[in-house]
């Protein structure tokens, strides 16, 4: 690679690249240079104004950075002549991946500019998620704005990471950003990213960092290497990043996570939750029932709706609420399908919202209710005027025993009807033997703990899991929109983790998952600051369970799980007090449950009449 160089524009013809999509996967385990892949990817052949696009291509194009770094990208855009507006994308993953959107945004007369973020593959610096993001985005966005063919006009596109690079961008105001399309990704990197309600997200940290590493080391030493097995029960102290004599300098990010369990001054520098004021331009923002940053991405389309730095953005953002996300692109998730309807093309989307906001095509979508969800249950699609439903009336459904809720086969019940007497529920957890993670949220190891709606009869059938239960509806009963938990607990521990699933029970006992949470209690009042539990004392909890939209068809019952362990989800809480990540000693904790009139135990639910 050379410092500042373009190399030889490659064009292409969309019609002479069909029958070969199967290299556009393979792509991204293989090291080829692009000029040899594209040859070998599909393309549709796809209107250019009133015409055919053909496309030319320039690869690892060099953009300077403010403080002198070389970041590299690909450029396709159409062979005709005059200016287009830009799709840009600031990638980790490798901007070779996205030959197929590149070819068919250019073909639908865009500039599509696909980026390897600083530190990432072509590009030069060193990698440290979210750090460069604002700065290196900024410049960008400006850069492809001067462009000879860009007409001044920038969009930003992608998921996952992909949406932070947008959101971190448009907090830095670019002049020439004219909107983004975050497609499920998180509002705040300590809460929606590294920890969930205090608790660190062991397995989605360990698997993205060894992956990101990768590239990491292949960097330093100039030599392939295969990923290394990285061990879930392995204490984050010695967790080897990869498979080599040091994890130095690899992910030190990793071990800065854990570094900062709290909501500090490491997390606060960008967080984006405190900065919508910032962003200036509309948005559309799409989340995933089951997508582990759901809560990130229905908090950003709120907050910038609320606080967004002009009338623009604050009238400008849209949401659509797909059921998987990181979970899956369906029909069938996990253990249910959804239907065929239930899929999304994301591209059609991005192409339809960017004619709209680039062109300024008529296209319907100005017309549109901002908000799209896809209702489970019904599994059908709806408009709404907003988020979250006005009409949605919170109910209290509250837990129910004669002391014996545990596992599937106890006493436990959820009713509308508040408690007056009754003995409490309690458990022993053993960070030993911890309730295992079984679907929902999840992100890291499709194999060993796979994500979406499962089965989750095997957990129920533990002792130390409260299984609560409604009668069967005798009509159908929607849920939609935020569910939350509250929890009178006592333990006979300082510290301790508390969770909380909704369930969707089917008439042939299937018991499907919705959606769950967790949260440890030193935080219990705050992020920012710990506090340990007394013993014995009670504690009121609230466990935010994030959203759902669900219809629990005549038949179907409502279930709630309590535990306190979804591992390797979350890592364990040894009920010490102490690092989880380092401790060495740990103890098991009884937990109680209170249910009665003056410590009402309730599931908190958005019903939609």
């Amino acid at each position: 690679m050379n410092d500042g160089g373009i190399d030889r524009p490659t064009e292409i013809h969309p019609g002479a690249l069909a029958g070969k999509s199967k290299e556009v996967n393979d792509m991204r385990t293989k090291w080829l240079t692009l000029a040899l892949v594209v040859v070998a990817l599909t393309v549709a052949t796809n209107a250019c104004g009133q015409g055919k696009c053909d496309v030319t291509i320039e690869n690892n194009v060099a953009m300077k950075t403010r403080d002198g770094v070389n970041l590299r990208a690909d450029i396709y855009r159409p062979k005709a002549e005059g200016k287009f507006p830009v799709i840009l994308e600031r990638t980790p993953y490798d901007k070779r991946g996205s030959v197929g959107f590149g070819l068919k945004a250019a073909a639908n007369g865009y500039v599509y500019i696909v980026q390897d973020v600083r530190g990432r593959n072509a590009s030069e610096g060193d990698w440290y998620p979210f750090k460069y993001e604002s700065q290196d985005g900024y410049d960008t966005v400006e850069w492809a704005a001067a462009l000879p063919y860009s007409n001044g006009k920038v969009g930003m596109f992608g998921g996952s990471y992909v949406g932070t690079t947008q959101m971190l961008a448009a907090i830095a105001a670019p002049p020439h950003l004219v909107g983004i399309m975050p497609v499920v990704t998180a509002s705040d990197f300590h809460e929606h990213w590294a920890y969930q309600g205090g608790a660190f997200s062991l397995l989605l940290a360990q698997a993205w960092c060894s992956a990101l590493a990768l590239d990491t080391l292949q960097r330093q030493t100039g030599k392939n290497f295969p990923i290394g097995r990285w061990d879930m029960k392995r204490p984050a102290s010695d967790y080897p990043i990869l498979n080599v004599g040091t994890n130095a300098g690899l992910a030190d990010y990793y071990f800065d996570w854990i570094a900062h369990p709290g909501y500090d001054d490491y997390w606060k520098q960008w967080s984006i939750e405190v900065r919508y004021a910032q962003v200036k331009v509309p948005a559309l923002h799409v989340a995933g029932w089951y997508d582990l940053f759901l809560d990130g991405s229905i908090r950003n389309y709120m907050g910038i709706k609320s606080k967004g730095g002009s009338e623009v953005a604050r009238k400008g953002q849209r949401m659509v609420i797909i059921p998987g996300g990181h979970a899956g692109a369906g029909p069938k998730i996990g253990d249910v399908d959804f239907g065929k309807d239930s899929v999304l093309d994301t591209w059609a989307l991005g192409f339809r919202w960017y004619d709209y906001l680039l062109k300024g095509i008529d296209n319907g979508i100005a017309s549109q209710k901002p908000v799209r969800i896809f209702v489970m249950g019904k599994n059908v699609w709806r408009d709404e005027d907003d988020w979250p439903l006005a009409r949605a009336k919170a109910t209290r459904y509250y837990l129910h025993s004669s002391g014996k809720a545990n596992s599937l086969s106890g006493d436990g019940t959820l009713t509308t009807t508040p408690p007056v007497t009754e003995p409490v529920d309690q458990y022993v957890y053993d960070p030993a033997d911890p309730v295992p993670t079984q679907g929902g949220a999840v992100l890291g190891d499709p194999v060993h703990a796979p994500p979406g709606p499962l089965d989750q009869r095997a957990v129920e059938n533990r002792s130390d899991v409260l299984v609560y239960t409604t009668p069967a509806f005798q009509k159908d009963t929607e849920v939609t929109g935020p569910v939350s938990l509250e929890l009178y607990v006592s333990s006979s521990a300082v510290d301790t983790d508390f969770t909380g699933k909704l369930v969707d029970v089917w008439p042939n006992g299937l018991a499907t998952n919705l959606t769950d949470s967790i949260l440890r209690a030193r935080y219990r009042d705050s992020m920012e600051k710990t506090e340990f539990m007394n013993p014995g004392q009670v504690y009121k909890l609230t466990l935010n369970l994030w959203s759902t939209s669900n219809v629990f068809l005549a038949g179907h019952r409502l279930r709630l799980e309590v535990a306190s362990s979804n591992f390797p989800r979350f890592d364990r809480n040894l009920n010490t007090g102490g690092d989880p990540e380092s401790a060495s000693t740990q103890v098991k904790a009884t937990n109680v449950i209170y249910h009665d009139r003056d410590r009402a135990s309730a599931l908190v639910l958005p019903m939609v009449p």
